[in-house]
C-alpha cells in the first residue's frame, strides 16, 4: 500500500480548509457511586491539525483518544482549554451553530455495524445528511448518492443503493459510513478506529480509501487508532497518548523509528513492525 507523501495536497481546497487548534484541553468527569471523585480523561492536550494534513492520535484503550475526538467534533465540551476550527470556538457552539459545524467536520465511527440503522437502505442512509444539511432535492440527492458510492469504491452504485446493511460485508459497511461522512463535502474527517472492527484483509482497502480522499480532496484528517501500522501508512504526524496526556509527538516516521518514551516503545513492542529500532536508532 502506498503512503501519502508528507505535504501532498489536492490543489485548491486545502488552502481554504481552516486549521484545527487544540489548546490546553482537559476533560474531567465526575465519578458517581460511593463517595465522590473525579476522573481526568484528557489532561492539558495541545496540538494543531494544519490544513490538508493527517494527524494520528495513538494509544491503548482508555488513553483519551475518543474523548478528544468527541470534543473536536463538538459532542463533548472540554472542562478547560479551547478548540478552534478557523475562527470558530467549537466549545462555544450551540444549536444551529453546532449543526453548521457538523456539516464541515464529520466523524467516521469505529463500528460500522452499530453506525448504520439495519432497517434503512444505503441510499436512505447517505441521503439523510444531503437533505438535512444541504436541503437537496430528492432527485439531486439520488444522483449525489451514486456519486458518493462511486467515490468510496462501491461500484456499480446501483448495485448497492437499495441494499440493507446486513446484505453488505464489513468493509462495504464501513465504506457506506465514509460515504455518509463525505456527503456534505466536509473539511475535516475524524476517523475513530475506523478499521479496528474489520478483518485484516479488509483494513488495507479502507486505509487506502482514506489516504486517497485526503490526497484528492485536500481535507484534513484526524486518525485515531491503537494500530501503529495504520498510523504509519496514513499520517504525517502522530501524538502518543497515555492516561490522557501526550507523552510523545512528532513526524510519524521519526517517532516510530526513534521512540523516546517508554510507553511508545511498549506500543511498538506489542506488534511486529518493519520500522521498529534495534536500540541504536537503526530500523530492524
Amino acid at each position: 500500500m502506498r503512503q501519502v507523501p508528507d505535504g501532498q495536497r489536492a490543489s485548491g481546497k486545502a488552502s481554504s480548509v481552516p486549521p484545527v487548534v487544540v489548546d490546553g484541553v482537559s476533560k474531567i468527569y465526575r465519578v458517581r457511586g460511593r463517595g465522590s471523585g473525579r476522573f481526568t480523561a484528557v489532561d492539558n492536550v495541545s496540538f494543531t491539525i494544519p490544513p490538508g494534513s493527517a494527524i494520528g492520535l495513538v494509544g491503548a484503550s482508555g488513553s483519551g483518544k475518543s474523548t478528544l475526538a468527541k470534543m473536536i467534533t463538538g459532542s463533548e465540551r472540554p472542562t478547560s482549554g479551547s478548540i478552534r476550527f478557523g475562527e470558530l470556538a467549537v466549545e462555544s457552539l450551540h444549536a444551529n451553530g453546532l449543526r453548521k459545524y457538523h456539516s464541515r467536520a464529520q466523524m467516521i465511527f469505529q463500528d460500522p455495524y452499530a453506525a448504520l440503522n439495519p432497517l434503512h437502505t444505503v441510499a436512505y442512509t447517505v441521503t439523510r445528511p444531503l437533505q438535512n444539511f444541504l436541503n437537496m432535492s430528492a432527485a439531486r440527492a439520488r444522483d449525489r448518492v451514486h456519486e458518493l458510492l462511486e467515490t468510496v469504491g462501491l461500484t456499480p452504485p446501483g448495485q448497492y443503493a437499495a441494499k440493507l446493511p446486513h446484505q453488505l460485508s464489513g468493509g462495504q459497511r464501513q465504506r457506506v459510513v465514509v460515504a455518509r461522512a463525505l456527503a456534505c463535502d466536509p473539511e475535516l474527517l475524524v476517523a475513530d478506529e475506523p478499521v479496528s472492527m474489520l478483518d485484516v484483509s479488509l483494513r488495507a482497502g479502507v486505509l487506502r480509501l482514506l489516504a486517497d480522499l485526503r490526497a484528492n480532496r485536500g481535507l484534513s484528517l484526524l486518525y485515531i487508532t491503537h494500530d501503529l501500522l495504520g498510523a504509519r501508512v496514513i499520517t504525517d504526524e502522530i501524538l502518543v497518548l497515555h492516561k490522557g496526556k501526550v507523552v510523545e509527538q512528532g513526524p510519524t516516521k521519526y517517532v516510530l523509528q526513534n521512540p523516546k518514551h517508554e510507553y511508545t516503545i511498549q506500543l511498538l513492542d506489542a506488534v511486529a513492525t518493519p520500522f521498529a529500532t534495534d536500540g541504536n536508532g537503526s530500523t530492524r
